[in-house]
């Protein structure tokens, strides 16, 4: 199994990070992947660097997830090539995961059509103009399994989101949510 975070600049840190921190403490391959290069600036000038640069490759991994920050966001969004990836992936019945400002680029590929997602407070009006027949749903972590589609709302769900993706792809993670406190967050907040 593997799964690739896609990064382009002005990414939002903690949702780039913390898929990768899980999967690859859960033993799975987890790929750092830059939009148009290894060396990516984060929304809070964190300088990231990548494995690797979007290529087809894309098609090959369990999961393609993107973190959300309004400028990486964008920049997801805007790029062709990445639209067409995503595009096959989801012909093909593989997994992609968006969130917080990220779901618009899904808007923007048709992947939202007729499916439930979430997103950021406020983009969500973004996406219903871009993908009308998409459903919006104020929940921390959306699975959509007729569109193999995991979406999440913003930094503070970066966690649940990480864990809810790993499990979709049929990953036990409650140990490893014992072990991160993740557990112990769950029933004191």
């Amino acid at each position: 199994m593997k799964v690739a975070v896609v990064l382009a600049d002005g990414c939002e840190e903690v949702e780039a990070l913390t898929p990768i921190d899980v999967f690859r403490r859960l033993g799975i391959q987890a790929d750092m992947v830059g939009l148009t290069s290894k060396d990516v600036m984060g929304a809070h000038q964190i300088p990231l660097q990548c494995e690797k640069v979007v290529d087809d490759s894309l098609l090959d991994y369990d999961c393609v997830i993107f973190p959300g920050g309004m400028g990486g966001a964008h920049a997801l969004r805007d790029n062709d090539r990445l639209m067409d990836l995503m595009k096959q992936r989801q012909a093909a019945g593989k997994w992609n995961a968006a969130m917080c400002a990220a779901p618009i680029a899904f808007a923007r590929y048709g992947l939202l059509d007729n499916h439930d997602y979430t997103c950021f407070p406020g983009i969500d009006e973004e996406t219903k103009q871009v993908a009308p027949t998409g459903h919006f749903k104020e929940t921390i972590t959306v699975v959509d399994h007729d569109g193999h589609l995991i979406t999440s709302r913003g930094p503070a769900t970066a966690m649940a989101y990480a864990f809810q993706i790993a499990e979709v792809l049929g990953v036990d993670t409650k140990e490893l949510q014992h072990q991160m406190l993740y557990d112990y967050l769950k029933k004191n907040i």
